[in-house]
């Protein structure tokens, strides 16, 4: 009788990761991807018991992009590339925590935050 083997995952070494950073007024989502922009792991403000405004602030930003980058380093993380979307005023504390964690280097820096152009039609204003 043949012995069935579980499926393993392949151990591959990746050494350029992308890490998305997403403010809003509410909330703080950091995401880390790998070259594929697959997900390898993501944070947000409420298993860090943030709540209500205090979700939003650029110190749970810093929090958050130490808290992944910390758990990334044992899978070979070398460069990282940084993409910001939404970030009031947590941009540079995102990049104090980066710094603060000396073994990554930065490559890239995106700004993917939308800007708003036309707009709405305004309303006819009425005949006297």
């Amino acid at each position: 009788m043949a012995t069935k083997t579980k499926w393993k995952k392949k151990d591959t070494k990746i050494t350029s990761w992308t890490l998305h950073v997403n403010t809003s007024t509410n909330n703080t989502v950091v995401t880390l991807t790998d070259e594929q922009w697959n997900k390898v792991s993501w944070s947000w403000t409420w298993p860090m018991w943030y709540k209500n405004s205090k979700k939003s602030t650029p110190y749970a930003a810093e929090m958050l992009t130490k808290k992944i980058l910390k758990d990334a380093q044992n899978q070979w993380l070398k460069e990282i590339w940084v993409v910001i979307r939404w970030v009031w005023m947590a941009r540079d504390w995102v990049f104090k925590a980066i710094n603060e964690i000396w073994l990554v280097d930065i490559k890239y820096i995106k700004e993917e935050t939308p800007l708003q152009f036309g707009g709405c039609k305004w309303k006819r204003p009425k005949r006297n």
